[in-house]
């Protein structure tokens, strides 16, 4: 099934092969490409008559936590192997909520992932809307950050609603949210989970709050920051700590609060980015991290890669990684009031005729200035931006690939990169042997560790992959 929607280009546009390069609202529909329903979509729940001055929202209604009819709803599918829930010791509960917003009641579901043991919490809490494909993406790329550190994540629907009675309509059949509830519910749900009784999280408690999204919950984010000003919890303190947005090249507009911008090199290299300076003053606090070697989306563990449908080989760049960086900068920054670094750049040459690529290129193919990481520090392979679907289709692919063929294969591969690997000789020449790349590997993962660029929880799979390479 194909669902069209008002994208924010203002123009019709169809979950298969999407992509609107005005505002790089990117539908990657990691789930299913089946979006929709009331609220979807790059260009919906814009806000409809926002109050004029502060005010406290109201709390909404919680049951206590879903167990049936029926099975889940599972919105993390795409979880590093070996690395999930029960690994880290983590339950996830299902709990519905209702309220009204913007004049209108609505149901929405909201799924809390936390610690089994309370006493692991640290007291920070990463909150998404739902990705309108189906999926939690934040929370998949963050996970092992997330979940060696002790935070809780809060997932909340206000798009895609209509794949849950899909799913399961004796369970989820009278889910409802209204176009224009959506900043609304953001900030009632939020307010709900910091309050001192009556929240999934009232036990343990929460001492900050962040709103993340990646692409088209970027967007999310973003149409809710003029809320931000003026939806506040009971006794008008702020609702959410902090923001970061991911994989969007938008201007968004400066708050008072935190908030890190993550393009990726997909926007990079369309030429379509922000050009906001980085500031540290009262309403100012913001932060460009560009991440070399990172495309749009996840490619290293999503289902939806796994056979790769993509013409070029699918890039195993550790999206997780680096996100991780910036989201653990922002927790620091929301809640110690710790500054966290400025960073350069992806350059621009805006020559495509010399590479192929807006972005400028070093000798390897890999992108200039940005954040730096062992892999393009240190290189065996281009990572690049974007790749485009294997034409004939690859025999047994995934679910979704399955299901919308070649149309999909492309739109997938549209969002993420490739991976082409320098040869035998180019890695002799470069590193003598084995021993001395991994001997490479290990010097500049030390520096970045120490600079604030690279996580120790990353580090075993960061130097698992180089032990990976022959020579």
């Amino acid at each position: 099934m194909t669902v069209t929607t008002r994208s924010a280009c203002g123009a019709l546009v169809s979950l298969v092969a999407v992509l609107c390069v005005g505002s790089l609202a990117l539908v990657d529909a990691q789930r299913g490409g089946r979006g929709g329903g009331r609220g979807f979509g790059p260009g919906a729940g814009q806000d409809i008559n926002l109050p004029e001055n502060p005010v406290a929202v109201a709390i909404p209604a919680i049951t206590s936590e879903v167990t049936g009819p029926g099975a889940i709803y599972e919105s993390v599918q795409s979880l590093p192997p070996g690395r999930d829930l029960a690994h880290y010791g983590y339950e996830a509960r299902e709990y519905f909520v209702t309220g009204t917003a913007a004049g209108e009641p609505y149901k929405t579901r909201v799924v809390v992932r936390k610690p089994r043991d309370n006493a692991r919490f640290s007291g920070l809490v990463l909150a998404e809307a739902m990705h309108p494909s189906g999926s939690a993406h934040l929370f998949e790329y963050t996970s092992d950050y997330l979940m060696s550190s002790g935070h809780a994540a809060v997932e909340i629907v206000t798009g895609g609603l209509q794949q849950f009675p899909e799913h399961n309509a004796a369970r989820y059949g009278d889910l409802s949210v209204a176009p224009g509830q959506v900043s609304e519910i953001l900030a009632q749900v939020g307010a709900l989970m910091k309050q001192p009784s009556g929240s999934p999280l009232s036990a343990l408690p929460v001492r900050k709050m962040i709103l993340a999204g990646t692409s088209a919950t970027a967007g999310v984010l973003i149409r809710y920051l003029p809320a931000h000003r003026v939806y506040r919890r009971p006794g008008m303190a702020p609702v959410y700590d902090g923001f970061l947005p991911h994989a969007t090249g938008a201007m968004v507009p400066a708050v008072d609060a935190p908030l890190i911008q993550i393009p990726t090199m997909t926007e990079v290299a369309s030429g379509n980015v922000t050009a906001r300076q980085d500031g540290d003053a009262p309403g100012d606090q913001f932060r460009l991290y560009e991440f070399a070697g990172m495309a749009h989306v996840d490619t290293r563990d999503s289902v939806r890669f796994q056979p790769d449908p993509c013409r070029d080989p699918v890039m195993s760049f550790p999206l997780q990684a680096y996100v991780s960086v910036a989201l653990d900068h922002l927790l620091a920054w929301v809640d110690t009031g710790t500054v966290p670094p400025r960073a350069p750049r992806i350059l621009i040459d805006r020559d495509a005729t010399n590479d192929g690529s807006l972005m400028a290129l070093d000798e390897r193919g890999n992108a200039v200035g940005g954040i730096r990481n062992p892999y393009v520090d240190v290189p065996t392979a281009q990572y690049g931006v974007r790749n485009t679907g294997a034409d004939p289709l690859i025999p047994n692919p995934s679910a979704y690939i399955a299901a919308g063929g070649l149309a999909a294969a492309n739109q997938m591969c549209g969002l993420a990169g490739y991976q082409k690997a320098i040869t035998t000789q180019q890695l002799r020449s470069l590193y003598a042997d084995k021993a001395g790349y991994q001997q490479k590997v290990r010097a500049r993962l030390d520096e970045l560790e120490r600079a604030g660029w690279s996580l120790p929880v990353y580090r075993t799979m960061i130097l698992a992959d180089a032990a990976a390479v022959t020579f």
